[in-house]
């Protein structure tokens, strides 16, 4: 028996505020950003290949893998492949890649294209998260290499890394908070979690957020071969306030343990709640009609593995939380 038990992340939000700071597509399961001879690419996400036009001379770094993936039909794959003799770091992001000139030192990712100033890609983002996670797998290609997950919020416009200011504005002063994982320099053949807190530099609220994904963090790097798979990709919020306030007013307990759902309420009464259960694309997986008056259980078995969003209603109440299903 499956003895793990998974710590329910309670919110203060509801699923509207809920879509609202989270990214769309972060499953990887919807791809088609292509041009006509473009390779694809994951919808809301951009590689080399919609990048700037010397980025775009580059080989395809980013896939669409249908066979290893951590929930849905689909993750991304990014590779360091060689053009010419030159390793191109595996990358995608929900910005711009960049290269000014043939010079890697000189590449960054940004919301503005260098070839384009009118193409300005950027991800809207209200929320303060305290945490990245996600999942990934790795195939190094060679002593140091590793692979790297940065989340950035920020206001108007962001490139990362914040130097060669040579070829783009220090945009320093719109950083509100940044996220950054670094991997293992081993090889990993199965899905591994990963979390990152945000370090915030800033009390205001974010407009927007950039994530750069990368199998090889070295942006100088002359190896090739790495690869590095994602997959549902998230936020925790852990706004305690926001706990203590749910525990009082809506106390129903909702948690979940080997495959199965409960729903109990400490003070029993004679009425009747609904339970909706989302997946993380914020589609509706399940609705069921809770006994308050006795201890629930909803069957998950049949569910993909993976970060699901519950809502339970009683009356005028409400009740948001996070489920992480495995």
């Amino acid at each position: 028996m499956n003895t793990k038990f998974t710590t329910l992340l309670l919110i203060s939000i509801s699923l509207i505020a809920f879509s609202q700071t989270q990214i769309p597509n972060a499953g990887f399961e919807t791809w088609g950003n292509s041009a006509p001879g473009v390779a694809a690419e994951p919808t809301g996400w951009f590689s080399n290949k919609s990048g700037s036009s010397v980025a775009k001379l580059g080989p395809q770094i980013c896939f669409q893998d249908n066979t290893v993936k951590h929930s849905g039909s689909s993750s991304v794959r990014v590779e360091t492949l060689s053009y010419f003799g030159t390793a191109v770091n595996g990358a995608v992001t929900t910005g711009v890649i960049n290269a000014p000139n043939t010079t890697k030192s000189n590449g960054y990712i940004g919301t503005v294209n260098y070839t384009t100033a009118s193409d300005i890609r950027r991800t809207l983002f209200t929320g303060r998260p305290d945490s990245i996670v996600g999942w990934y797998q790795y195939t190094s290609g060679g002593a140091g290499e590793i692979g790297k997950v940065t989340a950035i919020l920020h206001n108007n416009q962001y490139f990362d890394p914040e130097t060669p200011i040579t070829y783009h504005a220090d945009p320093t002063s719109d950083k509100i908070a940044r996220a950054t994982y670094f991997g293992t320099t081993s090889n990993l053949s199965a899905w591994t979690r990963f979390s990152a807190p945000f370090v915030y530099t800033s009390p205001s609220a974010p407009a927007y957020i950039m994530i750069n994904i990368t199998c090889s963090a070295n942006q100088a790097t002359t190896i090739t071969g790495s690869k590095m798979w994602v997959d549902d990709i998230s936020f925790i919020y852990n706004n305690l306030n926001s706990v203590k306030e749910l525990e009082v007013v809506k106390n129903a307990k909702v948690f979940y343990y080997d495959k199965i759902v409960y729903v109990d309420f400490p003070n029993k009464n004679a009425e009747h709640s609904t339970l909706e259960i989302y997946n993380v694309t914020g589609q509706l997986v399940t609705t069921q009609q809770i006994d308050n008056s006795m201890l629930n259980t909803i069957d998950v078995s049949s569910y993909k593995s993976g970060i699901y969003m519950y809502k339970l209603n009683d009356k005028s109440k409400g009740k948001f939380g996070k489920l992480l299903i495995d």
